[in-house]
């Protein structure tokens, strides 16, 4: 049998089967007496290497299945999961989530999400290429992408290079007679190295990650980054109390907007845990920043043509012209908010940042003289108040030149002043991840150093 042929064989017959135990699961629940029921089931496959200084550490092969229920009794909600697609494990699933209802305190937003949002377009979006990759494969290519990184003089050890490839089926039904299928693969390559010695000892590491390896980048370019990144620490030093513009590289960056994006999801804003409750229709970015989630990206990395609840997904803007458009909300929360569900149940999908000003280096003309952040460490932010502080680590910027690595610092300001405070960001846009963002550049924080 052709090889590449197989597995989409396979996997349509896998959608095929937990399509039909959903369903059958869903016509049982409602003859125990659920007003509503929807479940959500999975079959992952992949395999993991790790190899650490030309030696195998792990191999890994791995097949997870999951399936998950939720039942209502009018507003009273049970769930219940199983690993197992066994019939009598399934059986022990629906009575557990039925007794569960059954006891429950009623809640007025519970409840499948409204009928008529349920997705009737399921287009390609281009997500399942699996790997047929055996282990032998898998040994030689994170072997190479080791000896790429250290072959790099200067470079005095290796954490390992890994390589995965991962792809799997789901489907999500629920008692509205829906039923959604999707497969999806995702393979990705790391290396992460040491340079120097003793106490002038760095590490840093690079990854790529892929809907379909045709778009990884070479193991020598992998290996080339990784090297280069580490070297560039050496010998960091830390910087005086200052205030000065930061520039956070677009593989941090994506972590300023996933904080908007928590501040702005319905689970925060219904229990009034967020600085920015009720500022819809107002500015929360420059005017010429706009943040629009496109879910039907092809092969993106969050692509989905329905939500967690089997809600249509669109193209829709959530900043435009620097003004919050809407809050990202799921059936549930909605109800709690009095408002409607904006297909977001499970989280955002594809979200971009439009309004670049440049490449890389002109970020860096742009910043002038200030800080480049490469490494956030800790997580000292807070959705609720807006206060922004954690350790940093990256480059000082003299004249739009690097001038030097620095570590052991932290940066502070708030939310509240950081997003206004956006004065550019780049083209140098990170597709690794779904929040789609080239480097930030912000006009003014607080370096705390020495």
């Amino acid at each position: 049998m052709n090889a590449a042929v197989s597995p989409i064989d396979a996997s349509q017959h896998e959608l095929d089967r937990l399509a039909q135990l959903s369903e059958e699961v869903i016509r049982r629940a409602r003859a125990a007496g659920a007003s509503q029921a929807e479940v959500a089931a999975s079959v992952d496959s992949g395999l993991s290497v790790n190899v650490r200084m030309g030696e195998v550490e792990t191999v890994e092969h791995t097949r997870d299945r999951g399936f998950g229920l939720t039942v209502y009794f009018g507003k009273r909600k049970g769930s219940a999961s199983t690993a197992d697609l066994h019939p009598e494990s399934i059986q022990a699933t629906l009575e557990q989530a039925c007794a569960i209802a059954r006891y429950t305190e009623e809640d007025p937003a519970s409840g499948l999400a409204d009928p008529e949002r349920m997705a009737t377009e399921f287009p390609d979006l281009d997500l399942w290429h699996p790997w047929e990759l055996d282990t032998e494969a898998a040994i030689e290519l994170g072997l190479q992408i080791e000896a790429a990184g250290r072959s790099h003089a200067g470079i005095t050890n290796s954490e390992g290079a890994s390589v995965q490839c991962g792809q799997g089926v789901s489907v999500y039904a629920n008692s509205h007679g829906f039923v959604g299928r999707e497969r999806g693969s995702r393979h990705s390559l790391s290396l992460s190295l040491i340079a120097g010695e003793g106490q002038g000892m760095q590490r840093d590491y690079w990854y790529d990650s892929v809907r379909d390896v045709a778009d990884f980048m070479s193991p020598q370019a992998l290996g080339d980054k990784a090297a280069e990144r580490t070297l560039a620490r050496l010998g960091g030093r830390s910087l005086s109390t200052r205030q000065a513009p930061v520039l956070f590289a677009p593989e941090v960056a994506r972590s300023l907007i996933g904080h908007l994006i928590s501040a702005v999801s319905g689970g925060a804003l219904y229990r009034r845990a967020s600085f920015l409750l009720d500022r819809v229709g107002t500015q929360v970015l420059p005017e010429w920043m706009s943040l629009v989630e496109r879910p039907r990206l092809l092969r993106g990395p969050a692509s989905t043509a329905f939500d967690a609840e089997g809600v249509a997904t669109r193209d829709n803007p959530l900043v435009e012209g620097g003004r919050l458009q809407r809050y990202l909300l799921s059936s549930y929360s909605a109800r709690k908010l009095g408002l409607e569900s904006t297909g977001n149940a499970g989280g955002v999908h594809n979200l971009i940042v439009e309004g670049a000003h440049g490449d890389f280096n002109s970020m860096l003309q742009q910043l002038g003289t200030g800080l480049l952040v490469t490494e956030l460490i800790g997580q000292g932010v807070s959705v609720v108040t807006g206060d922004y502080s954690r350790g940093a680590a990256g480059f000082w910027v003299e004249n739009g030149v690097i001038a030097y690595p620095v570590e052991g610092i932290t940066i502070a300001s708030s939310l509240q002043e950081m997003f206004p405070g956006i004065r550019a960001v780049g083209t140098d846009v990170d597709p690794r991840a779904s929040i789609r963002t080239g480097s930030i550049l912000i006009d003014r924080m607080t370096i705390a150093g020495e």
